[in-house]
């Protein structure tokens, strides 16, 4: 048998297990090297059951003092295990009746499991046990636990395990890291990392390998790192063999929109803006991600660019992810360019067709300069005439082959569009270097004088009373304010009504005021009628879903009420907290939370009471959540890891970036494989 038989050729693998096993993506043998276990159980040592506690997971020995089968909601077989230090429950749901003559009162058992709190005393559910009449050995090695599916037990993968570890004594596992590299990052060789990982000795550093951070499995996360780090390099290469029309800067209409402005950019944003300018004067596609805060002035920086491809001859797109958000970017800039003599169009699902006609011709015919809309730019029938410029907002929302869609718009043989990626969505650095190694990175990291921070306030919904009349307070003195509806089902319907429930109870409530209701299954229509009536100050008080999270502006806004806060995350949480605090008055935000508070629930308002920085919020965010929830990994199928953890492992990224460049510099043709072994068909973007 060799590493790349099929898996068939293992002991005990049949066609019906193969085709289990293939949903793990395990087709040949040396697949089962690389799958690498998720954690270890320390079955190494036998814990007294009077030393248990609730959510501990432990080997325990005893004898069966009772035994008996219980009916009620559901019928399990029960029994009591005690070791002299203390008394617990083994419990089982599905049981034969062999076991329940075996598991009698007086035999002896060792059994693994987790401890919970059961009606009577603690207790084990389905445990792992076994016979200890004659002395049975305690483990003498961690129990890896890998990544498994329906019908493929754990057993099973440590016996397959077992006989793909065994070939390395014979077979040689291919080294992808040049001698230099290893010596260079003082990595073990690949041998070496699978065989203790796998199979961890019994001198093992139990900490070190439940936490993840063994040297050994520290090899294996820089060399996958590598691999997601060298695929987005990769991409990036390809791109820069296409070529760009160079756009210039400074132009008469990217002046004239400067001169208009009401407001000065800040330094951050002519920094930002002059790195834009330099990668559009290239011949070759500007890529580059543009993170800001919230309220950074980052759609001004925006629409600068766009100019500068208007100025140049070209069309200009810009994608949003949302409805709400799409219109408040084509409001700005049908403000601002029109007044420049510009025309805009708009796209988006829910149009009309003969408005949505007359769009498609605009923009074909080049008259018009920029189309601004969601996902609906890169259906089959959009067509531009000269597209040099795409834009692509909060792009952690679309799936990267979306965002290649809309610059194919643009594709003219080896020509392809400049795109410029925008953020409100602060991205740690060292993750932004493993997740975006695709993109020139740029950050708008001071906000426009005169914003003063927004404080928040975090309070039980017991208190509501009081929350009501600050509403009133606010609103009275002349400002407005938001009252945020949340709601833990998905049911978009359900969010609805109850943000109209609320709107409802508030009008009751404060009669004296205004009362506007805003949600995601009003049309395109009537939401911007409600956004356009709150910013010309018709309502005082906005009941929202969440549709307002991003884009929503209006300076005379300094109050933002977020009920049920505590089942939002951190980011949306930010985002949130960003629509007030966009004028000069003084800004607060309101959270309200129901009891019981989980950890993570209380851990999350105690950030969002202590800062305003939204790097810190991210980076916060990034260590309760992990990099898959902060980046959007659902959308953009990003950075699927099988065994680095980048909250984890962010100390190792700046050595993975020097190693790819040295790796690409001189080994380029260890690239392709190191890809091929890490993400297989699953390949970052596909073909550029």
């Amino acid at each position: 048998m060799k590493l790349d038989a099929e898996v068939t050729a293992l002991k005990g693998v049949g066609p019906r297990q193969a085709e289990r096993l293939h949903k793990l993506g395990l087709q040949r043998v040396r697949d089962v090297l690389f799958h690498l276990p998720l954690r270890y159980q320390d079955r190494t040592r036998v814990v007294p059951i009077g030393s248990l506690l609730p959510g501990q997971e432990g080997v325990i020995e005893g004898e069966i003092q009772a035994s008996d089968v219980k009916f009620g909601s559901r019928r399990s077989l029960l029994c009591r295990l005690n070791d002299g230090t203390g008394s617990i429950m083994l419990r089982f749901f599905h049981f034969s009746g062999a076991q329940r003559a075996y598991l009698q009162k007086g035999v002896r058992l060792r059994c693994y499991g987790a401890v919970r709190r059961g009606p009577a005393m603690l207790e084990m559910v389905h445990p792992e046990y076994q016979n200890i009449e004659a002395e049975a050995e305690i483990e003498d090695c961690l129990t890896p636990i890998y990544p498994s599916t329906d019908g493929v037990q754990q057993r099973s993968l440590r016996q397959l395990t077992d006989q793909a570890l065994a070939l390395l004594e014979t077979e040689a596992v291919e080294e992808l890291l040049p001698q230099a590299l290893l010596a260079d990052f003082e990595l073990p060789t690949l041998a070496e990392a699978l065989r203790y990982v796998h199979r961890p000795p019994p001198h093992a550093p139990v900490e070190l390998l439940l936490d993840g951070e063994h040297p050994t499995q520290q090899r294996l996360a820089f060399e996958e790192l590598l691999a997601h780090h060298l695929s987005l390099r990769q991409l990036r290469l390809r791109a820069q063999h296409l070529s760009a029309p160079p756009l210039p800067t400074g132009g008469e209409l990217q002046e004239a929109f400067l001169e208009q402005l009401p407001f000065e950019l800040t330094a951050a944003q002519a920094r930002v803006l002059a790195e834009i300018g330099q990668d559009l004067a290239q011949t070759h596609p500007m890529q580059r991600l543009v993170q800001g805060d919230v309220g950074s002035g980052k759609t001004a920086v925006a629409a600068a660019a766009v100019l500068c491809a208007v100025d140049g001859g070209y069309q200009a797109a810009l994608m949003a992810p949302t409805e709400l958000l799409a219109e408040q970017h084509y409001r700005n800039f049908s403000v601002w360019f029109e007044a420049l003599g510009l025309k805009i169009v708009w796209l988006a699902g829910k149009q009309g067709a003969a408005e949505r006609r007359q769009a498609l011709a605009d923009l074909a015919s080049g008259e018009a300069a920029l189309a601004v809309g969601t996902h609906a730019l890169f259906q089959d029938d959009v067509e531009f005439h000269n597209l040099g410029l795409v834009v692509v907002d909060e792009q952690h929302r679309f799936g990267v082959h979306q965002r290649l869609a809309l610059r194919d718009k643009g594709r003219q043989g080896q020509q392809a569009p400049h795109q410029l990626i925008m953020t409100a969505t602060p991205i740690p650095r060292t993750l932004a270097m493993t997740a975006y190694a695709d993109l020139d990175t740029s950050i708008i990291d001071e906000l426009p004088p005169g914003r003063t921070p927004v404080e928040t306030v975090v309070l039980q919904d017991t208190r509501r009373a009081e929350v009501v009349q600050r509403v009133r307070d606010a609103c009275v003195s002349g400002r407005q304010a938001y009252w945020v509806c949340t709601l833990i089902e998905e049911s978009e319907a359900l969010q609805c009504e109850a943000a109209e429930a609320t709107a409802e109870l508030l009008k009751g409530a404060l009669p004296e005021l205004k009362v506007g209701l805003v949600h995601g299954r009003m049309k395109s229509a009537e939401k911007e009628a409600v956004m356009t009536a709150f910013k010309a100050r018709d309502y005082d008080l906005l009941v929202a879903t969440t549709v307002i999270e991003v884009g929503v502006d209006v300076p005379n806004a300094s109050l933002m009420i977020i009920e049920n806060a505590e089942r939002l995350g951190l980011a949306q949480l930010h985002q949130l907290r960003g629509r007030v605090g966009r004028g000069c008055a003084k800004s607060s935000c309101v959270l309200m939370y129901h009891k019981p508070l989980s950890q993570q629930g209380r851990q999350r308002l105690a950030i969002m009471r202590e800062t305003n920085d939204g790097f810190e919020i991210a980076r916060r965010d990034l260590e309760l959540r992990g990099p898959g929830e902060v980046l959007g990994t659902r959308q953009s199928g990003l950075l699927r890891l099988k065994v680095a953890d980048l909250g984890r492992d962010q100390a190792l990224i700046p050595d993975v970036s020097r190693a790819a460049e040295q790796l690409l510099r001189q080994w380029p043709q260890r690239a392709p494989a190191l890809i091929e072994r890490w993400l297989g068909d699953k390949q970052h973007y596909g073909a550029v």
